[in-house]
């Protein structure tokens, strides 16, 4: 077995969501990954834990999705109590075809998102990690050979999260005590939010594998101006292209996109918080140095900000504050590598990709970008 595989292992057991003795631990995969279910599952075997696997492959979600009557659908009670019952949840995604669920009816896909919302609901309150193992489909959708595209998610995944938590933690810092965030980006994107009150929070792998963003959710009315999500992002087995949203008062009053745009027009009519966003990201994984099709790698990586239409995470609310809930969490991906600023409360705290507390910042917008890479 490539050792590479027992490291991935070993980060997601010890480090993501520490297995203890006697945990119930539920891994879903694919067939693809089925050296990684292994290493991880022998892991836990050795830590006393029970561990019950299950099959998750785009392919068989996408046969029941075509077979069922959108009337029929409706929450599993045996996968709601099944997850009720774990202490912690290990998913790992892996494509053979990224596509495989392209023709499924939007509103159908809607309507499952809906219908399974409880259990996305509970196990969020578990230990729980989503990770991605190099599969060949997911290399294609990266326009990358396999063996490349391994070396790309065991870079960005097999590394010392310890340092960082601690690099990250500068901008959590900036973050916390601020009031208003302002993203601008060429002629674009200029969009202000609230975040008064809700905490940012570090990832560095505890649920996410890789990590590597700093994340926090908007005050859910609080949210104006217009967006352009210039990378793309791949939706109910579509792609999505440009998505332009323009929001007054937290909502999204406008939207358009380049390619798919009835895909998108779904995703907003799932419910009343789809049309708010739940989470504005950072990216700081600049061990992730290209764009793959991936969102679980492309929003952390560096010179980047995602913001996600839907439901907010519970840990990134303030107590007194409200949470956006929705069946549906969608990130997209603004390049903040050239032209691009974030500012809290009127400071710029990060230009062009650079932060302020890192070497090459340069506070002067009209200077030059000295992020030192060429726009994605």
């Amino acid at each position: 077995m490539d050792p590479r595989i027992e490291d991935h292992a070993e980060v997601i057991v010890d480090h993501s969501v520490d297995v203890r003795p006697d945990d119930e631990v539920i891994v879903s995969g694919h067939p693809v990954a089925e050296d990684l279910v292994a290493a991880i599952v022998r892991l836990c075997g050795k830590r006393g834990a029970n561990v019950t696997t299950t099959l998750r492959t785009s392919q068989v979600s996408a046969a029941y999705k075509r077979a069922i009557d959108v009337d029929d659908i409706s929450l599993s009670e045996v996968s709601l109590a099944m997850v009720e019952a774990a202490d912690v949840y290990i998913g790992i995604s892996a494509d053979t075809n990224t596509h495989e669920s392209g023709d499924i009816d939007p509103d159908k896909n809607a309507a499952m998102a809906q219908a399974n919302k409880p259990i996305q609901e509970t196990y969020l309150n578990k230990r729980w990690v989503g990770t991605q193992y190099p599969a060949p489909g997911n290399a294609q959708d990266a326009e990358m050979s396999t063996a490349t595209y391994e070396s790309f998610v065991w870079d960005a995944i097999n590394k010392d999260w310890a340092a960082v938590r601690e690099h990250q933690q500068q901008l959590v810092d900036l973050l916390d005590p601020a009031k208003e965030v302002r993203i601008v980006s060429g002629d674009t994107t200029d969009i202000r939010m609230s975040i008064a009150g809700n905490p940012a929070q570090n990832d560095y792998a505890e649920r996410n594998l890789p990590g590597g963003e700093v994340f926090t959710a908007p005050v859910p009315n609080s949210v104006n101006g217009e967006v352009v999500f210039d990378k793309p992002l791949m939706a109910q087995g579509r792609e999505i292209q440009d998505v332009r949203l323009r929001f007054e008062g937290g909502e999204v009053i406008e939207h358009a996109a380049a390619k798919n745009e009835d895909v998108l027009a779904a995703v907003l009519d799932t419910d009343a918080g789809a049309r708010r966003l739940g989470e504005l990201g950072i990216g700081m994984n600049r061990d992730i140095d290209q764009f793959s099709y991936n969102m679980l790698f492309d929003e952390k990586m560096g010179d980047t900000v995602h913001m996600a239409l839907g439901r907010a995470y519970e840990d990134t609310v303030g107590e007194d504050n409200e949470q956006n809930e929705s069946a549906v969490h969608m990130d997209m991906i603004v390049d903040m590598s050239d032209q691009s600023r974030i500012e809290v409360d009127g400071e710029v705290i990060q230009r062009d990709g650079r932060f302020q507390f890192e070497a090459g910042f340069e506070a002067d917008w009209r200077s030059p970008s000295l992020s030192g890479r060429s726009p994605r």
